[in-house]
């Protein structure tokens, strides 16, 4: 792997783009062709029946969510290791805990390692789903499909063009009801590193809560950092005894590079409203914002989705963006890297020119 030490992080030597070997099979190959076989039986159809038919369903939520796990125990996932910043074990059902988990009005910051988080997320918390991009502050609305694919595809560095664009404030405002998600790495990693962070939290309220969520998973062979290897996970998921999932959910973070004058309380509502200021800031990406917070943009408004570069961020900005990153990097036992989009790209370039 020598050859690939450029997309190694300079300063740790992590290489969060290797794909992570699954382990020989062995003697137990003839078990994990079995195992593989009567999973994968059961596994495709609840899929197609979920996806294509369940979900557009007006059911309960918890109907779904219980359809979800039986997606989630098919291939072996039986085990959840939950550990909740400032909640002791065991105590978790008290009084006031549950204030300590995302919850409605809220935003889930999660790493990113596999199409397997998304579907955690959406059994647990039943989540509006995003997705981020590296130089926007917009993010762009997902469905939990939309989600799982984007696990196993290559990087997108820019929203596709004609995408219906907002802001995670306004998404809050118009589902006040429900809770968003967002993977600010922007791409998938194998569970090594936390890669530096889209701006879009920076859109968040100063009074919205942002819960930064680690997932991690035994056997780490389940994590797709190399896009199309579409076979090869579904064999590691479908032909192991058992998965467990470590979920490490950290102290809500606040967007203090939001100062509370920018936004007003209207006279007859409880909600939060921006003031309209005719204010110069450093990020005009968030004008749309502080007029409609409702309003949608697309793409092509906002310069081809690049409506705001790192170079753009203040000193405040950083440091929210580094607060979450420390937290998901401590959560996750790993450390952060400074490789990003860009690099991944390149890695994939070079992975699959030199394996052909």
């Amino acid at each position: 792997m020598e050859k690939y030490s450029q997309y190694r992080d300079r300063g740790s030597g992590i290489a969060p783009f290797f794909p992570i070997p699954a382990a020989s099979s062995g003697i137990n190959l003839p078990l994990h062709l079995f195992l593989f076989s009567v999973r994968i039986f059961f596994l495709i159809p609840a899929f197609i029946f979920y996806f294509a038919f369940l979900s557009w369903l007006p059911l309960n939520a918890l109907v779904k969510k219980g359809a979800l796990w039986i997606l989630l125990g098919i291939p072996g996932i039986w085990w959840v290791d939950l550990q909740i910043d400032g909640v002791r074990r065991g105590s978790l059902g008290k009084s006031g805990t549950s204030r300590r988990l995302p919850h409605p009005g809220t935003i889930i910051a999660s790493s990113f390692t596999s199409p397997i988080d998304s579907l955690y997320l959406a059994a647990i918390f039943d989540p509006i789903f995003t997705a981020s991009y590296p130089n926007t502050r917009f993010v762009q609305r997902i469905t939990l499909f939309q989600a799982m694919v984007r696990a196993l595809l290559p990087p997108e560095p820019t929203p596709p063009r004609g995408a219906k664009l907002t802001s995670l404030s306004a998404l809050v405002a118009e589902n006040p009801g429900a809770t968003i998600a967002i993977f600010p790495e922007c791409t998938t990693t194998n569970g090594r590193g936390i890669l530096p962070f889209s701006p879009a939290l920076l859109s968040v309220s100063p009074k919205t809560k942002i819960f930064p969520v680690s997932l991690r998973y035994t056997p780490a062979d389940i994590t797709t950092p190399v896009p199309g290897t579409y076979l090869q996970f579904v064999w590691n998921l479908c032909s192991r005894p058992t998965h467990c999932i470590r979920v490490r959910i950290a102290e809500a973070v606040y967007n203090t590079s939001k100062t509370k004058s920018q936004f007003s309380v209207g006279a007859g509502s409880g909600a939060d409203q921006p003031a309209v200021k005719a204010r110069k800031n450093s990020y005009q990406s968030n004008f749309f914002d502080e007029l409609h917070i409702g309003e949608k943009v697309s793409s092509s408004d906002t310069l081809g989705g690049e409506s705001e570069s790192d170079e753009g961020l203040g000193a405040e900005e950083k440091r929210v963006l580094e607060r979450i990153g420390e937290d998901l990097a401590r959560l996750g036992r790993v450390k952060r890297v400074g490789l990003g989009v860009k690099d991944k790209q390149e890695f994939i370039n070079d992975w699959t020119r030199k394996r052909r």
